[in-house]
């Protein structure tokens, strides 16, 4: 019998500490809790005030790389003095001083990449050079704009890698500028990011110029094809977060 009792204290105890476990110490979360102020911003309670719902940020961080533009820095890395990667360079370096460091080693390596696959076309080097693109840009524009690593904002544009607009002179000709494309505001995950920034380098001002073209009809390719990588979307992409499903 006295077994037994013992027995019923220990559940009796187990239970209770449940209980106490489980009071309201931790006030549950109301819709008044949940109220944004006048400025729609969370109340200060809400968010912990300065310790920013606990979570601590002290330490030391380390800035490892950049995604607004994937594959920029990549290909148009070049030789920077002191420096053993000038993608790892670009990668730890802050938005603001990216084009004076950068900007003009990547225009030199652009027209570098031109003069290489005139060579390998038997051509005079000075004679393929780097042509204004389907916006309109100019090498030192074009490599000024992505030097920058950052994704514009557009409040009036859509949001767009690039979109060519409509054929708005009826010329027949979509890729040429015609004053209703839109380039460069931001990203969706349908954009072909890679295949957008090869036609800003070599597609020139009709966006085809090294596509692999069969220049003499003899079914083989007499340009290089520089304008795409030749990997399609792949991913299966929805409407509603997080956009993309699961991995392939």
């Amino acid at each position: 019998m006295r077994l037994k009792q013992i027995k019923n204290i220990l559940a009796s105890l187990f239970i209770l500490s449940l209980v106490v476990a489980c009071n309201n110490d931790d006030d549950v979360m109301t819709p008044d809790d949940m109220a944004m102020d006048d400025d729609m911003m969370m109340d200060d309670d809400m968010m912990g005030g300065d310790d920013m719902m606990g979570v601590d940020f002290s330490g030391t961080f380390d800035q490892v790389d950049f995604m607004g533009r994937p594959g920029i820095n990549t290909t148009l890395s070049f030789d920077l003095d002191g420096q053993p990667s000038v993608k790892d360079a670009h990668n730890v370096s802050i938005p603001s001083e990216m084009v004076s460091i950068f900007q003009a080693g990547f225009e030199n390596r652009l027209e570098q990449y031109h003069d290489v696959y005139a060579n390998k076309l038997g051509l005079d080097p000075t004679a393929v050079n780097y042509e204004n693109n389907i916006l309109g840009l100019d090498i030192t524009t074009l490599t000024t704009v992505l030097a920058a690593d950052v994704l514009e904002v557009a409040p009036d544009l859509p949001t767009t890698y690039f979109n060519p607009g409509t054929d708005f002179d009826n010329d027949g000709r979509i890729l040429v500028p015609d004053g209703d494309e839109v380039a460069l505001t931001g990203r969706t995950p349908n954009d072909d990011i890679i295949d957008v920034s090869l036609i800003l380098f070599f597609g020139g001002a009709e966006g085809n110029r090294f596509s692999g073209q069969d220049l003499d009809d003899d079914g083989m390719s007499d340009l290089p094809r520089l304008t795409s990588d030749g990997v399609g979307l792949t991913a299966d992409i929805s409407t509603t977060f997080p956009y993309l499903g699961n991995p392939e």
